[in-house]
């Protein structure tokens, strides 16, 4: 069974210092939080100037609404790259766990980017919460596809479940112990994974 994650169309900037900006916003937003990093910071870190910086993006909220679409893209390609590789659901996702896992274990982990951008814009009607919104019932429809192909007898449920387990892992891998985040997150993969195959 083939499993097919399309890739996002839309090529990335193709002006040089416009992508240098959105990756420098990337690391620091990630790093530090959304509102804590100023327009002179990203200038300075990006190496351009006031001028390329408002050609570019115009205001720091453009940017902002530009990194949380990067951000689903960096995911969109890190999940088809796992359904190339992967065989069927289960391979799928058992590789996604692994990611998750190695991603809690890497250096500078600092949890989930978009629950983290969540966090920082408390209302709902705001456009970042919105982006952040279309990522997780993207994901979530990812996982519960796989869950359907692998013949879970409730894929939406058991779907739910899974991405729920990953944000307190993410969650409980940086602001706690990684080791019991992972075995947690490493649980409800085995018991899901399990009940597909009854």
């Amino acid at each position: 069974m083939s499993i097919v994650i399309p890739r996002i169309a839309e090529p990335l900037p193709s002006a040089p210092a416009k992508l240098r900006i959105l990756e420098t916003a990337n690391e620091l937003f990630y790093g530090d939080g959304i509102r804590t990093v100023g327009v002179d910071r990203l200038i300075s870190s990006s190496s351009v100037t006031k001028a390329t910086f408002y050609k570019h993006y115009g205001s720091k909220d453009r940017l902002i609404a530009d990194y949380v679409g990067y951000r689903h893209r960096m995911e969109v390609d890190a999940l088809s790259a796992l359904a190339e590789a992967a065989s069927d659901p289960k391979k799928m996702l058992r590789s996604l766990q692994d990611a998750i896992v190695a991603a809690i274990a890497a250096p500078g982990f600092r949890g989930c980017p978009f629950i983290n951008a969540a966090a920082e814009f408390p209302d709902q009607a705001h456009p970042v919460r919105r982006a952040v919104e279309r990522h997780r019932e993207w994901y979530n429809g990812v996982i519960e596809q796989l869950l359907r192909d692998l013949g879970h007898p409730l894929s939406g449920d058991a779907a739910d479940d899974l991405v729920l387990a990953r944000d307190g892992a993410m969650t409980g891998g940086y602001a706690g112990d990684p080791i019991a985040a992972t075995a947690a997150l490493s649980r409800a993969f085995d018991r899901i994974v399990g009940e597909a195959g009854r």
